[in-house]
């Protein structure tokens, strides 16, 4: 039983002095005799109805977004591919000497932090050598050259860590590089 029966089950006193067969508005019009049929087609009426506007406004309800896209659409295809390219080869053209001249910037630094690397593991080992010897009842020298030694090597895996960076930052600029 749909919402449209359940409203009131007395019906009202017919307008018409005879039964429905007395008048038709309309002559194509075929009418149940049964009032219970004419509701029953009517509330069948209203659900198809109400079924057909849910299935519209399901179907366009997304239509602001879907006007939006196609606007963006539009703005986009004004710019033609070959526009594209020769803005994409000017920015090339701008942008490439500055990073190979980065890169190049980046190799240098690389070969000094690695001089710098090599010249501190040597220093490290010399005083690895001679702080081999045990330091019990060691003059003071030598614990002063066990405390440089400490820091020295503490300066050694700080520089160590800043390589590994510049190599990281070196190879993302190559791969840069590579991909345009």
């Amino acid at each position: 039983m749909s919402r449209l029966s359940r409203a009131n089950l007395k019906g009202r006193e017919s307008v018409f002095a005879g039964g429905p067969d007395l008048y038709r508005g309309d002559i194509q019009a075929i009418c149940p005799p049964s009032l219970e049929d004419c509701v029953a087609i009517m509330e069948d009426c209203c659900e198809k109805a109400y079924d057909a506007q849910t299935v519209l406004r399901d179907g366009t309800n997304d239509l602001p977004r879907m006007s939006h896209i196609l606007e963006n659409q539009r703005i986009f295809l004004l710019v033609g591919d070959d526009t594209v390219r020769r803005y994409k080869a000017e920015l090339t053209d701008e942008i490439e000497p500055a990073i190979n001249e980065l890169i190049e910037l980046a190799e240098q630094g690389l070969k000094s932090m690695q001089k710098k690397e090599a010249v501190l593991q040597t220093k490290v080992d010399t005083a690895q050598a001679r702080t081999a010897r045990p330091t019990v009842g060691a003059p003071a020298s030598q614990k002063a050259e066990a405390r440089r030694l400490q820091l020295l090597t503490k300066q050694r895996e700080a520089l160590e860590i800043e390589v590994q960076a510049l190599e990281t930052e070196v190879n993302a600029m190559e791969r840069k590089m590579v991909n345009s």
